[in-house]
């Protein structure tokens, strides 16, 4: 099986079998999008759902919103033979794990929503929202995915007190 990971900003479209893409996710969301009869499928990562009316972006800053993640995949799955009309998708990520960056993780999953309805295509399964992190594989030519949460909360150790030798000797790193 062959593995393709993206990270933000980045996207993958497969039209062959054996092919797993994958990404971690927390306020990010990714939109796993097949065709099951054309067997393609492509898979995004944005950080934000759009611009805001007044924000002025470049054309290489376009890539981390997922009002361009999503046209361009689609785009790139007609190019190889998929129908726009029968696209499915999964949805992903979301999550507002960090609290002070407030609800950007609500606000991208509310996106992904809103476009999915818009543009008329079926969302098959979705896992947004919440506090964890994610973890997603997905078979694009099978339309399967898997979403393994990671959890919220790091197990607390106690801490490690190093002493600094005091003169001339030697500092001890763990």
């Amino acid at each position: 099986m062959r593995r393709l990971a993206i990270v933000q900003g980045e996207h993958a479209v497969v039209a062959e079998p054996g092919v797993v893409v994958s990404t971690l996710l927390g306020s990010c969301v990714s939109a796993c999008l097949f065709d099951p009869v054309a067997r393609v499928g492509g898979m995004n990562h944005f950080l934000l759902g759009e611009p805001s009316a007044d924000q002025r972006v470049g054309a290489s800053e376009m890539a981390r919103y997922g009002v361009h993640a999503m046209e361009v995949v689609i785009n790139e799955m007609m190019k190889k033979g998929a129908i726009r009309g029968r696209l499915m998708a999964h949805l992903y990520g979301g999550a507002n794990i960090v609290s002070g960056l407030g609800s950007i993780g609500s606000s991208n999953a509310a996106f992904a929503r809103r476009f999915m309805e818009t543009e008329g295509i079926q969302v098959a399964h979705s896992d947004l929202g919440g506090t964890s992190a994610r973890k997603i594989e997905f078979l694009p030519h099978d339309g399967r995915s898997r979403c393994v949460k990671v959890t919220d909360r790091v197990p607390e150790r106690p801490p490690v007190l190093v002493q600094a030798p005091v003169s001339g000797g030697d500092l001890e790193l763990f």
